[in-house]
């Protein structure tokens, strides 16, 4: 087999924006189906309905946009303040620093002699010290954490997106009885979006997207019924 052959194929998902979009379009379609379903259960008139589904769009996009934002931001600082203040050990207290990269890698297994090496060789450089005690010893990855912005902006859209599929036939059949029609997008979107995350993760579109369409529905059959309750 060629070198070419052995090439190991990752996307690219440690930045957070994947899972903001993933659960971003998740959390809108599970949402508003459930939220227009819920109305439509007390049968207030199709104008209530769309504005309470318009309403959860909006609604929630901006709310998962900026949750996301502000979430991210936090870890973000929480990370940048660790790391100074290991910067500062590192500058401080050099051979500390060097005998707790030792101590980790012999924790790891590698033999005394190799570990001590290997730490001494890395204290050498300030900055690749820096990254080796940020990850080694505290668990911390500051690439992993992403832009706010750009996870943010991934979440609000996505989220906006997923909300709009069991919103449309009340913008479209307004004059109509909408609710199967949105029944309809609502599962053909929870199955699109399931199937796809089967697609990246690997383990079965068909799986996926059965798992997404079950849980929308319960969510769904719950709220309906809570309006009919409600409604009555």
């Amino acid at each position: 087999m060629s070198e070419a052959g052995h090439l190991e194929n990752h996307r690219q998902i440690s930045d957070g924006w994947a899972r903001a979009a993933i659960f971003g379009v998740s959390d809108g379609l599970v949402t508003n189906v459930s939220l227009i379903m819920g109305f439509s259960g007390a049968h207030p008139g199709n104008s209530v309905v769309r504005l309470a589904g318009l309403a959860g769009l909006v609604a929630g996009a901006f709310s998962m946009g900026s949750g996301e934002y502000l979430s991210v931001l936090a870890q973000k600082e929480l990370f940048e303040r660790e790391i100074a203040v290991e910067r500062r050990a590192i500058a401080d207290n050099p051979e500390s620093e060097r005998q707790e990269l030792f101590e980790i890698f012999k924790s790891r297994g590698i033999e005394p002699d190799l570990a001590s090496r290997l730490a001494s060789e890395l204290m050498k450089d300030p900055d690749l010290a820096l990254r080796t005690h940020t990850r080694e010893e505290l668990g911390i990855d500051e690439s992993a954490v992403g832009s706010p912005w750009k996870v943010a902006t991934w979440s609000l859209l996505s989220f906006a997106v997923g909300a709009l599929f069991p919103l449309l036939p009340w913008l479209f059949f307004s004059n109509r009885n909408p609710v199967l029609w949105s029944i309809a997008l609502g599962a053909v979107g929870t199955i699109i979006v399931g199937g796809v995350v089967g697609k990246f993760t690997e383990r079965g579109m068909l799986r996926t997207g059965l798992r997404q369409f079950l849980v929308t529905s319960l969510a769904a059959l719950v709220t309906y019924s809570v309006g009919r309750l409600v409604g009555h």
